[in-house]
C-alpha cells in the first residue's frame, strides 16, 4: 500500500468510510471478499497517493479519487458477480462432496438386517432409494457448476442464472438429507448394526448443516443486483 502525504482526518476518514460501506454491501466467501474490499483499497490509497503526488491537497485527492472509482454501491454492484460465482463455486463442491453420502445411506438402509416384514424398514429403503437418485443428479449438476465457473470460464460466460440453479440443487440436496438422516434414524431401530446406520444417520445430519447453510448464502447471492467486474 502506497503512502501518503499527512492526512486529514475527513478525508482520510472518507476513504475507509468509503470501504466499509463496501465491504458491508457485499456478500460471498469470506476469502473472496477481503481480497477484493482490500483491492478497493489498495486501488483508492494509491490513486490519492497520484493525485496527492501532482501536487493535490490530501482532501481534494481523496475527494477525486473517490469520484473516479464511484459510489460504494456502483463498485458492489460491479464486484458482487464475481462473489456470486465464488458462492456458486462453494455450494457445488460442498454438493459435489456430501450428496455421495446420501448414496453410502442408501447401501446402509438396505443392509440394515431389519425384519423385512416391516412396514418401517421398507419404507426407509423405498425412501432411500429416491434419496439415491436426488443424490446422483446432484452431484451431476454440481460437476456441471464447477466446470462452468472453471476450465470453460475461461473461454465461455458464466450462465446469468447458474448460480441460482446451483443454490437450489444445493437446497434440494440438503433437503434430501435431512430426509436422509430422519430414514436412518428410523432404519437404525430395528437394524442388527445400528450402531453403523446411527453413525451414517449422524454423518448425514452433518451433510445437510454444511450443504444447506452454503445454498442459503448462494440464493443470497445470486438475488442481488451485479454487473460486470472491474478491474482496480
Amino acid at each position: 500500500m502506497t503512502a501518503g502525504p499527512a492526512r486529514g482526518g475527513g478525508a482520510g476518514d472518507l476513504v475507509e468510510k468509503h470501504v466499509a460501506e463496501l465491504d458491508a454491501l457485499l456478500h460471498g466467501p469470506s476469502r473472496a471478499k477481503s481480497r477484493l474490499v482490500e483491492e478497493a483499497r489498495d486501488g483508492l490509497t494509491e490513486t490519492v497517493a497520484a493525485y496527492t503526488g501532482e501536487g493535490e491537497p490530501y482532501e481534494r485527492a481523496v475527494h477525486r479519487a473517490v469520484a473516479e472509482f464511484g459510489s460504494a454501491r456502483e463498485l458492489a454492484a460491479s464486484f458482487q458477480r464475481e462473489l456470486t460465482i465464488a458462492q456458486a463455486r462453494h455450494t457445488a463442491r460442498a454438493i459435489a462432496l456430501s450428496a455421495p453420502f446420501l448414496l453410502a445411506c442408501w447401501f446402509l438402509v438396505q443392509s440394515t438386517g431389519a425384519p423385512q416384514t416391516s412396514a418401517v424398514p421398507r419404507a426407509a429403503q423405498l425412501l432411500a432409494t429416491h434419496l439415491a437418485t436426488v443424490a446422483g443428479a446432484a452431484v451431476l449438476l454440481a460437476a456441471a457448476a464447477l466446470a462452468a465457473t472453471g476450465v470453460l470460464a475461461r473461454r465461455l460466460p458464466v450462465p446469468h442464472r447458474l448460480p441460482l440453479t446451483v443454490a437450489w440443487t444445493g437446497t434440494t440436496a440438503s433437503v434430501s438429507m435431512a430426509v436422509a438422516t430422519l430414514a436412518l434414524a428410523t432404519a437404525s431401530v430395528l437394524a442388527e448394526n445400528w450402531p453403523l446406520t446411527a453413525a451414517a444417520c449422524a454423518l448425514a445430519a452433518a451433510s445437510h448443516a454444511v450443504v444447506a447453510g452454503s445454498a442459503r448464502a448462494c440464493r443470497r447471492c445470486a438475488r442481488l443486483p451485479s454487473g460486470a467486474p472491474v478491474t482496480l
